[in-house]
């Protein structure tokens, strides 16, 4: 983490929880708020992980402490609410990242990977933003949450059942939310990341963007712009301004973000609507519905462009 000297520092005064901020997205976006000013609790399952991600701030001239325990129980998340409040005095910012990854196809997927998934991304997200709003509400705080969705969840991935349910539901809980919270002035959004982790380091699709993202350099244009693809500092930015003031007014939505690219996705709607005097039988849908919707029906998963051939990955050693 670069110095916090010259950072603008609009979150001082504000406390943040940042799950599963060990290491990757959610400890660049620990880093992010501790620069513009936010006190944050880590939060990790490896206590020296989450040592030297508190030191990673507190190096840099930033206020950082850890929970050391794996997301999920409300216990975990009565721990975190109370660090930040016994260590810095209060509560602003809660960001639910915690996750883990269990992918298999439906028919190799044992109830094991799928329950494990749920409780931490889903389960996780669940507990710690109902105990943060708990404190937001008794305290009357006008808190920012900030939860972590996935292309999976909006689009669908193969081998992904239990990640896709999960992140969809997160989503899906932060309109729920949003309606709920309203009153209380506190807001409630899902971003959408699209950066290198490590699950994308082992797409041979994304090979040249890793790759040069490792020597220390700029991916290539077709990953930052085409795709939308980038880096976990590309998205910690979004995470920063989404628990600002000047967010105040931005509640229930699902943003995307990556590379050079910023996304507004909208919410499920109806695209087609027919009626039939007296409903839709069996028979007047086997004569209609392909008419009717056939060209309408909707692709799932997400469809990237071709390569081009610079980009294109080395062949496997033999």
């Amino acid at each position: 983490m670069n110095t916090l000297e010259g950072a603008d520092m609009s979150l001082a005064g504000k406390v943040a929880i940042v799950t599963g901020s060990g290491r990757g997205l959610g400890l660049s976006y620990a880093q992010e708020l501790a620069r513009q000013g936010a006190a944050v609790v880590i939060n990790d399952v490896d206590a020296d992980v989450a040592a030297e991600a508190v030191s990673s701030i507190t190096t840099a001239g930033g206020k950082a402490v850890s929970v050391v325990a794996p997301v999920g129980s409300t216990e975990t998340a009565k721990a975190l609410v109370a660090s930040a409040v016994e260590n810095f005095g209060r509560l602003d910012i809660l960001v639910t990242n915690a996750g883990v990854l269990r992918d298999k196809s439906i028919l190799k997927m044992s109830d094991e990977d799928f329950d494990l998934v749920i409780n931490v991304h889903l389960r996780g997200t669940f507990t710690c933003v109902r105990e943060a709003y708990g404190y937001f509400k008794e305290n009357n705080i006008a808190g920012r949450i900030i939860t972590i969705g996935s292309p999976t969840g909006q689009r669908g991935n193969f081998g992904q059942t239990n990640y896709a349910a999960a992140k969809a539901g997160i989503v899906g809980m932060v309109r729920t939310w949003a309606i709920e919270m309203k009153r209380a002035g506190i807001t409630v959004n899902a971003v959408i990341p699209v950066a290198a982790t490590a699950m994308t380091k082992t797409v041979p699709f994304f090979a040249k963007a890793v790759e040069a993202d490792e020597r220390g350099e700029a991916m290539p244009d077709f990953f930052r712009k085409e795709l939308g693809f980038g880096t976990a500092d590309d998205v910690a930015g979004l995470i920063a301004f989404l628990a600002s003031e000047e967010a105040g007014n931005i509640t229930g939505q699902a943003i995307g973000a990556g590379g050079d690219r910023l996304q507004l996705w909208s919410h499920p709607e109806a695209i087609a609507s027919e009626f039939h005097d007296g409903g839709w039988d069996y028979a007047t849908l086997q004569e209609q519905f392909g008419t009717l919707f056939g060209e309408k029906l909707q692709s799932v998963g997400e469809q990237f462009p071709e390569l081009p051939a610079e980009l294109q990955p080395e062949p496997a050693a033999k």
